[in-house]
């Protein structure tokens, strides 16, 4: 039987954690806040982590339209322990991330960058 697109989607957010270890947990949400597809751990809320990215996504979109830099690719914030980074995939959709403290960002954009791409041919 073949795969689901969710399962194929689930499969790619696997593959990026798996081959980027810095990534502890990932998903693809609609611009609307729902969840599409996840890898994120168990204590994690699925419906909260897509509410509040949804929200930082349109509100990174208004910041960066507002101030003349044009259309919104990414958006970050660091914490003690670590960062959430959101990386828009096509037109209806983000790929959340959670990295860990100490990650090389580069890398991981590289890496989001790739997955995002897979993950447009998908949504």
């Amino acid at each position: 039987m073949p795969k689901s697109r969710t399962d194929l989607m689930v499969d790619r957010l696997r593959d990026l954690q798996a081959t980027t270890p810095e990534v502890e947990a990932s998903a693809v949400v609609s611009v609307d806040g729902l969840t599409i597809a996840s890898s994120l751990p168990a204590n994690f809320e699925e419906d909260r982590v897509s509410a509040m990215s949804a929200a930082m996504l349109s509100l990174g979109e208004r910041i960066a339209s507002e101030l003349g830099r044009g259309s919104l690719d990414q958006v970050y914030v660091k914490g003690d322990d670590g960062y959430v980074i959101l990386m828009s995939v096509g037109e209806e959709a983000v790929l959340t991330t959670l990295v860990r403290e100490g990650a090389r960002l580069g890398l991981i954009f590289l890496d989001m960058r790739r997955t995002a791409d897979d993950l447009a041919r998908l949504v």
